[in-house]
């Protein structure tokens, strides 16, 4: 048989984690990496992280599984538990941020219909973001690696350069029902909004009566140094996605809004066979016991002044390297050279990490990093850039 039992969609690489521990991965013959990807910043507490670990197998024990025909008293305890933490009034949660992401797609949608004005279906998206991998959320982005090969895809979605409020206010037309925007991106290259691209995005949405859609997947849930990116910018959404570091590496997301903004989602608009058992609801409770406590919050805020310090003062010793971007504990390296070619090159050092757009390497380590681990991945991307041959064009 030619093709693999794995359909080969991913460029794997050759390490095949067996065991985590803390910062760190090990495989099957003992080798050990510092995890700063933590599954692309998933892992917020690390690997098996005991409140965590113990809560999840405690719930297994009890119950993993019912249908959402049925009542859900741990969906509810976790949606009041979410609601007072944020801006939101209702939620639906699924298994991942894809569906978180089109959930909140679907919600924007429905809003404009149940207030009689279906032709706003359309919403105004940047460039280079990243929304997930289903037929709609490759439509928000201008990635041609996303969109190559399932074209024509559907015209839901007006791709605009990121940061460009003034091309966001100039697109506006009787199609748009809203914006839909990372925070910070990620896979895009760990590019933060400015203040003013963010909070001008809600002042265009309150007066053209749109929503502000926010895509906090991968920069929420305590990444930034606050529970969600949003709160640094002074501004609430009227929906937002999450999902990764919610479930501290058990697959779940969630979409939340306001009871305005949730208007058209109503019994048969939309539903999930899995989203919210009883698993995935005692993954987040764990994680919110940790998170989102004050003092969590600014010792990650303080570790990534240290990291963020300490990658600095690195930089000047490798022309490699350019400059630090992102926010919290979500880094960026910017690179005058191929950053996949970095990350490949970096894992024989004993560091994992990972590539974004505009030649940067995303460090997103888990959140419980200590002082001996910010040394650590110091040393090891230093080794790394010293040992790293630029490769030549062909």
């Amino acid at each position: 048989m030619a093709i693999s039992p794995l359909m080969p969609v991913y460029g794997r690489c050759e390490v095949a984690p067996v065991r985590g521990e803390g910062a760190y991965l090990f495989d099957a013959d003992g080798n050990k990496w510092l995890d700063f990807a933590s599954g692309i910043a998933v892992n917020l507490l690390g690997h098996g992280h005991p409140h965590l670990t113990k809560t999840i197998q405690d719930q297994a024990a009890r119950l993993m599984h019912v249908s959402n025909l049925y009542g859900s008293p741990q969906q509810q305890a976790i949606a009041e538990r979410l609601c007072a933490l944020t801006f939101a009034d209702t939620m639906f949660f699924t298994n991942s941020g894809a569906e978180a992401l089109e959930c909140s797609i679907k919600t924007a949608r429905a809003y404009h219909y149940a207030t009689g004005n279906p032709q706003k279906f359309r919403m105004i998206t940047f460039s280079n973001a990243f929304h997930g991998r289903t037929l709609a959320t490759i439509s928000a982005t201008n990635q041609e690696k996303m969109r190559k090969g399932f074209e024509p895809l559907p015209d839901w979605f007006h791709v605009l350069p990121f940061n460009d409020l003034a091309a966001a206010e100039a697109a506006i037309d009787d199609s748009i029902g809203g914006f839909l925007v990372e925070p910070v991106q990620g896979e895009g290259g760990i590019r933060p909004a400015t203040q003013e691209f963010l909070q001008g995005l809600r002042a265009l949405a309150d007066k053209h009566g749109l929503l502000l859609v926010l895509d906090e997947v991968q920069c929420g849930v305590g990444r930034t140094g606050t529970l969600f990116a949003h709160e640094q910018y002074g501004i609430t959404p009227d929906i937002m996605a999450i999902a990764k570091g919610i479930g501290g590496g058990f697959p779940v997301g969630a979409c939340l809004a306001t009871e305005k903004a949730a208007a058209g989602m109503v019994v048969g608009t939309h539903g999930s066979t899995y989203g919210g058992n009883p698993l995935a609801m005692a993954a987040i409770g764990a994680v919110l016991d940790v998170v989102a406590q004050p003092q969590f919050l600014a010792d990650v805020r303080e570790k990534s002044q240290r990291l963020r310090a300490a990658l600095e003062q690195m930089i000047p010793n490798h022309d490699l390297f350019d400059h630090v971007r992102g926010l919290g504990l979500m880094l960026g390296i910017k690179l005058n050279a191929d950053s996949r070619a970095f990350v490949n090159h970096a894992r024989s050092f004993g560091i994992l990490t990972v590539a974004a757009g505009d030649n940067v390497v995303r460090i997103l380590p888990p959140l419980t990093i200590g002082e001996a681990e910010i040394r650590e991945c110091v040393e090891k991307l230093s080794a790394a850039a010293a040992a790293f041959q630029v490769p030549q064009a062909a």
